[in-house]
């Protein structure tokens, strides 16, 4: 779950920059956590302002030759983790000034095109999917799942119509043969009933097994849940999704915990009725014209963001409860 680039391995284009740095403002100075380092656009961005700091981190361990020569550049000012975000409370902040947070939930260029990792259908070989910090594979749910546990997965992360013809074929010829990426995607592509010309037949399998492998449902909902926590009245919240279900997710922990409402029996009389979060903008904020045309990834970006008001704990019930038919799917993975 990294910054979105174009396919140029010379030039990064982080997804909606120029937009994120107008609204966390880092020229005024303060700690901001880059939870999806990737590339490093963001934190380079940030880092040109003097009085700015960045504690950087991300899953995938590849990322640490880039994180390692931005440390020597700025070595007082940008410090770098090999964690998962939703490992974000782990951090060693007590005197830190954290004005901001970003998430930005793509994926990188080399990434996708990593054969090793094999995210991409237009990759050959074994089936993989891990981005970094991981306990099982694509391969591992493709060949060891029942159909039932399948067909959820594919049709909560992937929201793919045709997804019980799909696992009835994956279960018919994973008893003879092993599947690979190529023979996924033939299978994937001969199941199908109507071919959408629009997007690849695979996109929508291939995404739910990339969020069930890297248990993407729970990272982003603990990760906005830590966020939240350590983050001071004041500071700022903005996450880039790139598909629905992502977006689904922030739009509602930013909304609904923007009204004054109660949030849980457990609270104290005087905390049941507030609001987390102050809302600027009630509509995500798309990518430019002349920003789709030099990175076309970009295109199916949306940002949010939310300004914390003040610090409430025990406020996360609710969120676990509203998406708790998608967290019990990604539990199918304690089969593995």
């Amino acid at each position: 779950m990294n910054a979105t680039i174009l396919p140029e391995k010379t030039k990064h284009y982080p997804v909606l920059l120029n937009e994120i740095i107008s609204i966390i403002t880092p020229q005024y100075g303060g700690t901001f956590i880059d939870c999806t380092f990737g590339q490093g656009g963001y934190s380079k961005k940030i880092l040109e302002y003097a009085n700015s700091k960045v504690i950087a981190l991300d899953r995938d361990n590849e990322t640490s030759k880039i994180s390692s020569n931005l440390k020597k550049k700025f070595e007082e000012r940008f410090f770098f983790e090999n964690k998962k975000f939703s490992q974000i409370d782990q951090l060693k902040i007590k005197n830190e000034n954290i004005k901001g947070i970003i998430f930005d939930l793509g994926y990188s260029y080399t990434q996708i095109k990593d054969p090793e990792k094999g995210l991409s259908f237009d990759n050959k070989g074994e089936l993989n999917m891990r981005l970094g910090l991981n306990s099982f594979s694509a391969h591992d749910a493709i060949h060891r799942l029942d159909q039932r546990d399948l067909e959820k997965i594919f049709k909560f992360f992937g929201e793919e119509k045709d997804y019980k013809r799909i696992v009835k074929k994956i279960i018919n010829i994973r008893k003879k043969t092993t599947i690979n990426t190529e023979s996924l995607v033939k299978i994937i592509e001969s199941s199908k009933k109507k071919r959408n010309f629009k997007i690849h037949s695979a996109t929508k399998i291939f995404q739910a097994l990339r969020i069930f492998v890297n248990q993407e449902i729970s990272e982003l909902i603990y990760g906005l849940i830590n966020a939240t926590k350590i983050l001071k009245p004041g500071g700022t919240i903005v996450v880039v999704t790139f598909h629905s279900l992502e977006d689904k997710i922030v739009k509602f922990f930013f909304k609904n915990f923007s009204k004054n409402k109660s949030v849980s029996r457990y609270l104290p009389k005087n905390d049941k009725n507030f609001k987390l979060f102050k809302l600027t903008n009630k509509k995500p904020i798309i990518p430019s014209i002349s920003e789709i045309e030099k990175n076309p990834q970009s295109r199916s970006a949306k940002l949010r963001f939310a300004i914390k008001k003040k610090d409430i704990q025990n406020f996360e019930e609710e969120i676990i409860k509203k998406f708790d038919y998608l967290l019990k799917t990604e539990n199918i993975s304690k089969k593995l």
